[in-house]
């Protein structure tokens, strides 16, 4: 039996593909692997904390021995939750990550739940030579909506796959929905595609 985690970095809206394919791929997902839990991180439902003042000068106190107590309540907060996401991350075997592509870019919450993953000492660790990663086993598949088509080679495709693959996610399967706004009148087919290729991977995932 393995543990999914599914991050949704998109907001709710009935007229999202991402979130339509994402919930076919689930619903197949469910139906070839029954044993399997899933829990879901969705960021635009929750205050999911970003390197910020707080969090960056929080660690460097906890560095110089400070203890935790000491901290203010804020850098409390935001640590707890950061360090929370990290272990939620280590402790689940297989990943689904769904998003829009916004400005060439993934949106700016996926970019911070990344940053709680890719931790020194915990998801890799520096040596003299290079990183090493320190996860292994795990795989992953990335749902994204574009409107244009860039065939998996825009930024944020390329960002996700090669974050996951620094920590030691080898195993990173992309599913796209791309080229609505380029020909709109094959969005309908585009879409039910990408639902087609969800239901597939699924199975095997």
């Amino acid at each position: 039996m393995a543990k999914v985690l599914i991050v949704i970095a998109r907001p709710e809206s009935e007229k999202s593909r991402t979130l339509k394919v994402l919930k076919v791929f689930l619903d197949a997902y469910v139906k070839n692997h029954p044993h399997d839990t899933l829990e879901y991180l969705d960021l635009y439902k929750s205050n999911f904390p970003e390197l910020d003042a707080d969090i960056l000068s929080a660690w460097d106190q906890l560095g110089e021995g400070t203890p935790f107590s000491d901290l203010s309540s804020s850098q409390q907060l935001k640590v707890e939750e950061f360090n929370a996401s990290t272990e939620q991350f280590l402790a689940a075997d297989k990943l689904v990550i769904a998003n829009p592509m916004w400005n060439l870019m993934i949106p700016t919450k996926l970019k911070a739940w990344i940053d709680t993953i890719v931790v020194a000492g915990k998801t890799f660790r520096y040596t003299e030579t290079a990183p090493i990663a320190l996860t292994s086993g795990k795989k992953a598949i990335h749902i994204q909506a574009a409107g244009g088509k860039y065939n998996n080679q825009d930024f944020g495709t390329q960002y996700v796959k090669t974050m996951l693959n620094f920590i030691g996610v080898e195993s990173v399967e992309k599913i796209s929905i791309e080229g609505m706004d380029h020909a709109p009148e094959q969005a309908e087919e585009i879409v039910s595609n990408a639902e087609d290729d969800a239901r597939r991977a699924a199975k095997t995932f």
